[in-house]
Parts: structure tokens; C-alpha cells; sequence
């Protein structure tokens, strides 16, 4: 499933006259606080909070004291990128209204409850929202103009932040390890085909009155709906895998889909209720398995091939661009580095286990015996990539130490460029809290506020 990122921006027009709406704690509606010529009203800031319930999100401090800072904020930054005419890029808040309201339907169960919990129709729901996410995106486009006009760094910037910082207050570079690997794949065709025959002869046992949710007890894969006979709970179609929720949305209830292919495997699916763009559903899947001759197969060969390398018949590179399988590091003669950063050097928790496994008892230079690992695909989503059996060589591994200006350049560059951004980012914030009209309620003063400027800013009773 697609992971829903919460995001806690609440961006509110124009000014609202007070409302006969009470709240659990005998307050009515009001103003407050204001920036420039904009006002924020109670029922705005208990509707984001609402919000950030319904989705989740946790606060160690008062919830309502950062999200009104967090507005506050935004209204700084708004203000600017009006002044700098900025435009929304449409594309971005479609996408994220649509994650919000996927998000909330889910956790509250539908269209019907999301209007009950927040006391207004979905469509006027919306329209808040994408004005929400509108000012929101202008907002974040404001902070990293401001983020990006921090000057360039030079060497001589790091070493004078070297040469000023205190010393035990330097960054601990982690051990890392450098490595070349050659690997080879199983069958996968062959184990698809096994997967399909098996799921199979599953329907046809669902269509001559088997019940799904005993076979899905039985047969399916996946650990979170197995004990529940396979069944996922009402949830929006959009945190699916396209080709599941497509299969799923076509199908009446009562009735169960062909054989479904995602990267999580291959599903059969029963869909038990409707609503909307929402449903709820059994699904059984598995996934492709290999033989023990699979393995054996590939051990065999990739033991061969460590041999003519250890006797000096080939080189690792000329080995690796030759016989290993892996795209993504053959054309680099085997070097494997990190999908996320392009970087060729691993910490510990950056290595599969197998794969730290591996090399942990080598030395420099040695070759490790066959092992069964995955590859990287899917990593970006947080998924397992395919199984695949290789051979890793460690080329060199750089032991934890204090980052020095000579050795960890990189590192240390983008410590002071954050440093920068930051020092920007505050003094904009800090200009901006001083030049602009600001009046907070007083309601609010006994929140800690993580800027110590709008202390001066509170209403006075």
C-alpha cells in the first residue's frame, strides 16, 4: 500500500465573523490571532486539528499550540509569496487533496462519516482544503526561495566552521563499507507460472463452492489479512496498487476477480462492499517461490566463477559485466551502490542482512561464498525487492571516526549548507514577526512556542 505522508499546513482566508459555534470546553467561535490583515478563527484551528486526528498524527505538546504556530507561520511566508508572485502548481495540490481526503475517508469509513465527524458536506470539505493546499504549496515554494538564497559555500566556509565549532560537537562518521557483487536470478518466469496454476486451481475451487475466506486462511500470503480471511476492511481505492483497486472496483460484490498481478505478488480478489471510491474486499495472495534447485543451480555457478577469479583467470570487473544478471551494477564491473543517495559507500543499517552478512568476517579484497539476497527494486516504496543469489567482494571499508575536513568534505558541506538555510529561513521569520501587524489571543499564552518572537504579540486582556 502507498504510504499517506501527513502534512500539517493550514493556510486561512479572509477574515471570518464570529459564529454561534460552541466547542466542548464552552468556548464560541473567534478571532485568535491575526497577521497582517488576515484572521485565524478558533473553528479553523480546531477543523486542522480535527484533521491531524483523523490522520493520525501525534503530539508530544499541545496540539493546538502548533498547529497555530504552524499556521501563524505560514502566513509569514504566504504574505511573501504573494508579494514575489509565485503560482500554485496545480498538479501537486490535486495529488495531495486527493491523498488528504483518501486518507480521512479511510480512517473514519467513508464519505457519510467524514461530513459527520467534521459537521460540513464533502464538497465544502474540499474547497477548504484546496484553498488549504494552494496557499500551502506557495508557502513551501516561499521557504525554499529563501532557503536557496543562502550563498554559496566554498572550502573555506567548511573550514571555518571546522575551525569555530566545537570539537565534540562534530558529526561521528559511521563505519562504512564499499563492495562489488555478481549475482545471478532464479527462474522467475518459471515460478510466475507456478504462482498463476496454483491460484488457479484456487478459484476454481472458490466457483464450485469453497468458501474464500477459508482458503484465503489456508493459502494467502499476506500476514495482515490472513488471519481474517483475507479481508482488508473499507478503505479508499487510491492506497491500493493500481491494478488491485482497478480489479477491485470492477467487480460486483460477491464476485471474484481473475488472477491480479502487483509487485507484491499475484492476488485473487472478492469484493465484499461498495461505497463510492471505496471497498472493502477479501484477497488472497502469494507470491513466487524458488526450488532448492534454483539455488543449487546458481551456487554452482557462482562458485565456479569465485574460483576463476581467486586463481587469477579474470578479473572480478571482467567477471561481473560478463556473467552477473544485475542491470544496475554489471555495467559498473559489479560496484554496488546505494539507490537512495548514489553513493557507494554503506553504513551498517544501509546493508541488506544477508548482504552485511556476508562481508562482515572478510577482509579487503576477499570474495564471500554464494549467498541468497534481493535486489533493489521496489526500494523507493519501501519494498522487498526479487530474490537473487550472488557473490560480494569487499573493496574497502572506512572505520567509524570524528569527520575531518580532509576525509568527509562531502558530509561537512552539507552540514553548513543546512546550517545556512536555517540561519535564512529564521531571520526572514524573525524580520518578518517584528515588521508585520500580529495580535495573538491571549487563550494562547501559556503555549511554547518553538519562536521566542511572538511572546511579544499576545493581545492584552
Amino acid at each position: 500500500m502507498k504510504r499517506i505522508l501527513f502534512l500539517l499546513v493550514s493556510i486561512l482566508s479572509a477574515v471570518v465573523p464570529a459564529s454561534a459555534q460552541k466547542y466542548p470546553n464552552g468556548l464560541i467561535d473567534r478571532t485568535v490571532a491575526v497577521i497582517g490583515a488576515e484572521a485565524v478563527m478558533l473553528s479553523d484551528l480546531e477543523a486542522e486539528v480535527k484533521v491531524a486526528s483523523a490522520q493520525g498524527y501525534n503530539s508530544d505538546h499541545n496540539m493546538r499550540c502548533e498547529v497555530l504556530e504552524n499556521v501563524m507561520l505560514s502566513k509569514l511566508f504566504l504574505m511573501q509569496a504573494k508579494l514575489d508572485s509565485l503560482t500554485v502548481n496545480q498538479d501537486l495540490v490535486q495529488g495531495e487533496l486527493n491523498q488528504r481526503l483518501a486518507s480521512v475517508k479511510t480512517a473514519l469509513g467513508g464519505d457519510k462519516e467524514v461530513e459527520e465527524y467534521f459537521g460540513k458536506p464533502l464538497y465544502k470539505l474540499r474547497q477548504e482544503w484546496q484553498k488549504q493546499l494552494e496557499d500551502g504549496s506557495l508557502t513551501q515554494q516561499e521557504q525554499q526561495k529563501i532557503s536557496g538564497s543562502a550563498p554559496e559555500l566554498t572550502p573555506f566556509d567548511v573550514k571555518e566552521y571546522m575551525d569555530t565549532v566545537d570539537t565534540a560537537s562534530l558529526p561521528i562518521v559511521p563505519m562504512k563499507y564499499k563492495m562489488s557483487e555478481i549475482c545471478i536470478y532464479p527462474d522467475r518466469e518459471a515460478a510466475k507460472m507456478k504462482v498463476k496454476e496454483k491460484l488457479l486451481e484456487i478459484r476454481d475451487r472458490i466457483t464450485r463452492g469453497e468458501k474464500f475466506s477459508m482458503l484465503a486462511r489456508l493459502y494467502s500470503e499476506d500476514p495482515g489479512s490472513q488471519r481474517k480471511g483475507g479481508e482488508l476492511g473499507l478503505a479508499d481505492k487510491s492506497i491500493f496498487w493500481p491494478a488491485f483497486s482497478n480489479a477491485a472496483m470492477a467487480l460486483k460484490p460477491g464476485m471474484v476477480s481473475q488472477i491480479v498481478e502487483t509487485p507484491d505478488g499475484f492476488h485473487l480478489i472478492e469484493v465484499i462492499e461498495k461505497k463510492g471510491d471505496m471497498f472493502n474486499a477479501r484477497h488472497i495472495l502469494i507470491k513466487p517461490s524458488y526450488t532448492s534447485e534454483d539455488r543449487e543451480r546458481a551456487f554452482s555457478k557462482l562458485d565456479s566463477i569465485r574460483t576463476k577469479i581467486i586463481e587469477g583467470e579474470i578479473t572480478f570487473e571482467v567477471a561481473a559485466r560478463f556473467y552477473s544478471e544485475n542491470l544496475a551494477t554489471r555495467t559498473n564491473g559489479g560496484q554496488m551502490a546505494d539507490p537512495m543517495t548514489g553513493s557507494a559507500y554503506f553504513e551498517i543499517d544501509q546493508l541488506k542482512p544477508q548482504d552485511y552478512a556476508a562481508v562482515e568476517d572478510l577482509e579487503v579484497g576477499e570474495i564471500s561464498r554464494p549467498i541468497e539476497s534481493y535486489d533493489n527494486e521496489g526500494a523507493s516504496s519501501g519494498r522487498q525487492g526479487n530474490r537473487i543469489y550472488k557473490i560480494v567482494r569487499l573493496d574497502r571499508i572506512v572505520p567509524a571516526h570524528t569527520a575531518t575536513f580532509e576525509n568527509d568534505y562531502t558530509e561537512l558541506l552539507g552540514i553548513v549548507k543546512q546550517l545556512n538555510q536555517r540561519k535564512a529561513i529564521d531571520k526572514f521569520i524573525g524580520e518578518k514577526i517584528a515588521s508585520t501587524y500580529i495580535v495573538i489571543d491571549p487563550m494562547f499564552r501559556d503555549c511554547e512556542f518553538a519562536n521566542k518572537g511572538w511572546e511579544a504579540k499576545f493581545r492584552e486582556n
